[in-house]
């Protein structure tokens, strides 16, 4: 028996009594064959990965009211037998899921009045499938692993009160087959989703602000003159107790939409877009996108939906061209509104054809971007082309643009995918690219067509080009212009050596100015003095 613990003798099992003993650790003469220990109302500040180890006889364990701050990971990782773990009144700031790790029988965890702010997931995979009795009270949650605890298909007794609980998730309650007792008392809950039954658990829902519209109707039917939930919003029914508001006076209101609008509206092939939505109701309402197919817009590499019902498409495709339809539903309704979405293709000719009048314009209209199928000088009338790769080496290449004089250029030239050029430019330079590799590159003009209309695209042309082989010399033109690091390092030297001689040239003037000023102020010196007297004369 370990010092200042009792160990009673007539006990049908080795038990060990170490409660308010003092013991500021866990006593290392432990019987690794006792089925009960007790160390509650000690000073024991942390668990270690030993303490407990090799007693896979262990039954109940206590370790209640010590000031616990930490569990290593695998503390109860030979506890395979344990059946109650009372971990109450410590100061536990979270729970991970190595912590509890190895508990494989545990009906029982006690956590109630610690300092828990957060729980992972994984914290009770050990023993989901046999607890049965979970006690998170009066600690610091403002949420739950709710699909963990949803799995704990033997759970009976909840105890969740006296925490910053927001919401409970619809369902979560009813995928609990064989729960008996629910306590959500003084959380921060302003809806709770409906409980199954009868019969069906008893619900303490007490000292949450609840907002009491239509959706508290069930609870409203399950109300009695002993229960204490009350209302907080909307303002006529606030501090008034659940039971005592008639059934009619919990309404909801239809949602509408206040705005619904795509920024901007039309884009070109590739570009990304914003689709907003802002919609009024009681309760709030949920809101999520119809696609111009009607399917409904899920979360993917290309679109996402956020919190607040945004639609955030990254990269639009002619696919998403037409209307989006915003959809706004609650417990009263639903409402709709569309949102226009313009895709413009990105224009790649498919052959070739002239510029003479608006035929040759027709001829290159815009159509769906096919880089596959588009070849290099195509789309040059008879005798020109449009876009001429002018040197290459492995990492540059110089591109020059001969626009046709029927072709307007008032609008910036966009290249492929996001790159603009001002009007006046006929060349640009691409940098970094990969050595020894075959590029394509389209060049299309962008025309304003005026007012709403959207805007028009005309194709300039594509060439196919690859880089030479690394280590080859650079052609004139691609090595005659420095890199932007370079050039930007260049020029910051040349001003620094500027600013030094401009300072030291200052500092010697300065100096000579001192020299000079210091001579003209010294007196003369007298070396010699000669007297003469002639008597009286």
């Amino acid at each position: 028996c370990p010092p200042r613990c009792l160990c009673p003798a007539a006990a049908p099992s080795p038990t060990l009594l170490c409660a308010r003993t003092g013991l500021l650790a866990v006593p290392p003469l432990l019987d690794r064959g006792a089925v009960e220990l007790r160390l509650a109302d000690n000073f024991i500040g942390a668990v270690g990965r030993s303490d407990f180890a090799n007693m896979s006889s262990l039954v109940h364990l206590t370790l209640s009211r010590n000031g616990l701050r930490r569990l290593a990971p695998g503390a109860f990782a030979d506890l395979r037998a344990l059946r109650a773990l009372h971990l109450d009144g410590n100061r536990l700031p979270a729970l991970s899921g190595a912590q509890l790790r190895g508990l494989a029988n545990l009906r029982h965890l006690i956590l109630a009045n610690n300092q828990l702010a957060a729980i992972e997931p994984a914290a009770f995979a050990a023993f989901a499938a046999t607890v049965e009795d979970l006690d998170l009270s009066h600690n610091n949650l403002p949420a739950l692993p709710w699909d963990a605890v949803a799995s704990m298909a033997s759970l009976a007794t909840l105890t969740l009160d006296h925490n910053l609980l927001e919401r409970v998730p619809a369902g979560t309650v009813a995928r609990l087959p064989r729960l008996a007792r629910l306590d959500l008392t003084a959380n921060r809950l302003r809806a709770l989703p409906p409980v199954p039954g009868p019969p069906g658990p008893t619900l303490a829902a007490g000292g949450n602000p609840l907002h009491c519209n239509c959706e508290l109707l069930w609870l409203r039917r399950l109300a009695q003159p002993d229960r204490l939930e009350s209302c907080a919003s909307p303002p006529p029914l606030a501090g008034r107790l659940l039971w005592a508001v008639p059934e009619e006076e919990l309404t909801c209101s239809a949602p509408a939409i206040a705005a619904a609008a795509a920024r901007p509206s039309a884009v070109i092939e590739g570009q990304p877009l914003t689709l907003a939505c802002a919609a009024a109701g009681d309760p709030p309402p949920a809101l999520h996108w119809l696609g111009p197919d009607g399917r409904l817009v899920q979360n993917g590499s290309r679109r996402a939906v956020g919190h607040d019902g945004t639609l955030e498409l990254r990269v639009a495709t002619l696919g998403d061209h037409g209307a989006f339809t915003c959809v706004a539903s609650n417990a009263a309704g639903e409402a709709a509104a569309r949102v226009a979405v313009a895709v413009l293709p990105l224009p790649v000719p498919h052959g070739d054809a002239g510029d003479d009048g608006a035929g040759g314009a027709a001829a290159v209209g815009a159509g769906a971007s096919d880089m596959a199928r588009a070849g290099g000088n195509e789309t040059r009338a008879p005798g020109e082309r449009r876009v001429v790769a002018a040197e290459v080496d492995a990492v540059c290449v110089s591109m020059c643009l001969y626009a046709s004089p029927r072709v307007s250029m008032a609008p910036p030239i966009t290249l492929s995918p996001r790159r603009l050029l001002p009007p006046s430019s006929r060349s640009f330079t691409l940098r970094d690219l990969a050595a020894g590799r075959e590029y394509e590159l389209c060049v299309a003009a962008l025309q304003g067509a005026g007012g709403s209309a959207p805007p028009v695209t005309h194709p300039l042309g594509c060439v196919r080009f690859s880089t030479a082989p690394a280590g080859s010399a650079s052609p004139p033109g691609c090595a005659a212009l420095p890199r932007a690091h370079f050039l930007g390092g260049t020029v910051i030297i040349v001003i620094g050596a500027a600013i030094a001689a401009s300072v030291l040239l200052f500092i010697l003037i300065l100096t000579a100015r001192y020299k000079a000023a210091a001579a003209s102020r010294r007196l003369p010196t007298v070396t010699s003095v000669c007297s003469q007297t002639n008597g009286a004369h």
